[in-house]
């Protein structure tokens, strides 16, 4: 499960936006600064204990990393926002080559389904799905790459069913979960708490002390990471 407690910091600073989707009605952050509890900081990655064990599968499904990375990177995302299929397209691939398969990071991704985007909720619940029978990242990806695909369409379930069985899942358990609504508890769980935690747009991200909204270039995330690896390693006994 992703950790009660993403980091030791006490608080999060927002810092300036690049492009991302922020909730109908809602506003985008222009370089404002934001103070949270530790409390709230925990937030983003707490939740009950799931007793579905399909729920706690996609729970786990959804991280990837060495479980010794001494460093959570959480992307707070929403398969149908454009600027998150930007992330996922042009800096997704680079930022797992050089800071998840080197053990630098571990990679959280929570849910945060716009109203605005008619179908981010049951694109999450597919993914999630997909999770269960921990095919949750090739979902994720095949989701981004097909999105132009599946965003306007009056349902977007059969291009769905084609993405889940091409990903290699069990077919009837996927459909039967995706018909169950049983991961929507679990997508909500990650919105509220993603929101409590500092988040108001997709994507975002949160690395150590900070809080980056915006489809980030690798360039501003190496920096933002090699800061807190240091910073991590200067406070480690």
């Amino acid at each position: 499960m992703i950790p009660a407690q993403v980091n030791r910091t006490a608080t999060f600073a927002a810092l300036a936006l690049s492009l991302s989707c922020a909730p109908a009605g809602g506003s985008k952050q222009n370089g404002e600064s934001a103070t949270v509890t530790r409390a709230e900081t925990a937030a983003v990655a707490t939740r009950p204990a799931p007793t579905d064990s399909n729920i706690t599968r996609a729970d786990l499904a959804r991280i990837q990393g060495s479980p010794s990375a001494p460093l959570w990177v959480i992307e707070v995302s929403d398969f149908q926002c454009p600027y998150c299929k930007q992330w996922h397209d042009q800096t997704y691939n680079a930022f797992i080559d050089q800071f998840v398969k080197t053990g630098k990071v571990r990679l959280a991704y929570v849910n945060f389904p716009l109203q605005s985007h008619a179908h981010a909720w049951p694109a999450a619940e597919a993914a999630m799905c997909a999770g269960a029978q921990g095919k949750f990242w090739p979902m994720h990806d095949a989701l981004f790459t097909t999105q132009t695909k599946w965003e306007a369409l009056p349902s977007p379930a059969p291009v769905f069913d084609s993405l889940a069985q091409a990903s290699g899942v069990e077919m009837r358990r996927w459909r039967d979960c995706v018909a169950s609504g049983k991961m929507k508890s679990l997508i909500a769980a990650d919105q509220e708490r993603a929101e409590r935690a500092g988040a108001n747009a997709t994507p975002t991200f949160m690395i150590g002390d900070k809080i980056l909204p915006g489809a980030q270039p690798i360039e501003d995330l190496r920096r933002i990471i090699d800061s807190a690896l240091i910073k991590n390693k200067s406070t480690t006994p």
